[in-house]
């Protein structure tokens, strides 16, 4: 029986696709990479984590350099964040349910606190964040740990393929959201549990 839903934030509950662009692009003004189009950002959608590093002229071990100032900047573009439609009417029916929602993101908790509060949203019973983009595993397994669930009493909806091989890791089900970051075609294959195509199919699958 499901106790926890765990919630990715950017491209999941929040459209962020004009902040990340903007927070980007002052990064790769500074040290020289490929500054990104909104066409740019749906192309990659398509592609692998190494293929977007190399069609930007980003070598990926510089991840935990540039993270912390992507970040920063994110912050700044706070006011660009929005909900998709139909998020904050499923997290409130979510919450009516007697079910308790997380949100569990690379991005910083200084952030997603910030956007919570700005959007008046007070039921997230948990912001869990970590600066590695991959480490998504390792933050599941230590929630199951502390508080004493097992797999099979969470779900975790996210938007790319690093959220759907972290669950595949931790044993965890996950259901891909198809409004996020990345598309059907590199989804598929890593074979979510669930796929859902509006916040209303998200409640019907819990």
């Amino acid at each position: 029986m499901i106790k926890y839903v765990i919630f990715d934030f950017d491209g999941t509950l929040a459209d962020s696709k004009q902040a990340m662009l903007t927070s980007w692009n002052a990064i790769a003004r500074k040290y020289k990479y490929k500054e990104l189009t909104f066409s740019d950002i749906e192309a990659m959608g398509r592609m692998s984590m190494r293929e977007r590093s190399a069609m930007v002229n980003f070598p990926m071990y510089k991840i935990p350099i540039v993270i912390p100032q992507f970040y920063r900047l994110y912050k700044a573009a706070l006011n660009k964040v929005e909900f998709f439609d139909g998020i904050k009417e499923m997290l409130q029916k979510i919450e009516e349910k007697g079910y308790k929602t997380v949100i569990l993101s690379s991005n910083s908790k200084d952030n997603i606190l910030t956007f919570l509060e700005r959007n008046h949203v007070s039921g997230i019973s948990e912001v869990i964040c970590s600066s590695s983009i991959f480490g998504k595993d390792k933050l599941l397994n230590r929630f199951l740990m502390d508080h004493k669930l097992t797999p099979s009493e969470i779900i975790y909806a996210g938007d790319e393929q690093r959220d759907i091989i972290a669950c595949k890791k931790a044993g965890v089900p996950v259901i891909w959201v198809s409004w996020g970051y990345d598309s059907i075609e590199v989804i598929e294959k890593l074979q979510p549990e669930f796929q859902a195509h509006s916040p209303e199919e998200i409640l019907t699958i819990i």
